[in-house]
C-alpha cells in the first residue's frame, strides 16, 4: 500500500499523526488477513507498535503487511511502514506493528482459517527490530 502525507494528516510539527499511521497500518493488515482467510475479518488487537522515525508532510508512506502466525480462527499480521522520499525513492523503516485479526462468518462468529504455508512470508517476522 502507498499513501501520501498531506498537511491534514499531520500535527503542528508537520509530522504524521500516530492515529493516521495506525489507521493505514490497520487497513494494510486487514487486506493481508482477508486474503489469507479468504473472507471477512475483524481487528481484535493492535500491539507492539514502535514509532522509530517521523513521517513528514510530502513523504510517501509505503506499507508492507503479511500474516506471520495463524491460530484456529485468528491471524497475527506484521506491518512495516516505510517513509519514502518521493524525489529520491529512498525508503527508511519508520514504524513496525503487530495486529491480530479474527475471521468471522456471516453471523459474526469466529470461523477457521487456512494454515500458514510453510516458507511463506518473512522468516524473521517474529523478531521485533
Amino acid at each position: 500500500m502507498l499513501e501520501l502525507v498531506f498537511p491534514k494528516d499531520t500535527n503542528y510539527l508537520g509530522t504524521a499523526f500516530g492515529g493516521f499511521v495506525l489507521s493505514l497500518m490497520d487497513k494494510a493488515a486487514s487486506v493481508a488477513a482477508v486474503r489469507h482467510a479468504r473472507g471477512a475479518v475483524v481487528t481484535a488487537r493492535m500491539d507492539g507498535v514502535d514509532f522509530r522515525l517521523p513521517i513528514r508532510v510530502g513523504d510517501a508512506v509505503a506499507l508492507d503487511a503479511h500474516v506471520v502466525k495463524v491460530g484456529r480462527s485468528s491471524m497475527q499480521v506484521r506491518v512495516d511502514v516505510f517513509r519514502e522520499n518521493m524525489a529520491s525513492g529512498e525508503q527508511q523503516l519508520a514504524t513496525t506493528g503487530f495486529f491480530v485479526f479474527v475471521a468471522v462468518d456471516e453471523d459474526g462468529k469466529p470461523c477457521p482459517v487456512p494454515p500458514l504455508v510453510e516458507g511463506a512470508g518473512n522468516a524473521e517476522a517474529d523478531d521485533r527490530p
